[in-house]
């Protein structure tokens, strides 16, 4: 069997939501962040922490390719994507890509 060139880019992304009164007020911002970058960039996202928090927001990024430079590529117009949405401010982000066999 040849060896697997799959590489994973995994993105940790933690958001503040200063306006955010409610968790409704978060749940939109998420959606609207969600939506915007599974349509612009075609990663999976899901909120992975501090669900019950209004004003921040972690999210977990995933996409795949067989070139890592794509991918630190993509990962890294896709932060810049994020900030430009002007919804949340990046607080903290974590960029981790790595062979998948």
């Amino acid at each position: 069997m040849a060896a697997s060139h799959m590489r994973v880019a995994m993105l940790r992304l933690v958001l503040g939501i200063p306006g955010s009164k409610s968790l409704k007020d978060k749940r939109s911002v998420v959606a609207r962040v969600r939506d915007r970058t599974r349509n612009q960039f075609g990663v999976s996202v899901a909120e992975v922490d501090d669900l019950d928090v209004r004003d921040r927001a972690v999210l977990g990024l995933a996409l795949v390719s067989n070139d890592a430079r794509l991918l630190q590529s993509r990962m890294d117009q896709l932060l810049d994507f994020v900030e430009e949405l002007h919804v949340a401010e990046v607080l903290d982000h974590k960029l981790v890509i790595q062979p998948f066999s």
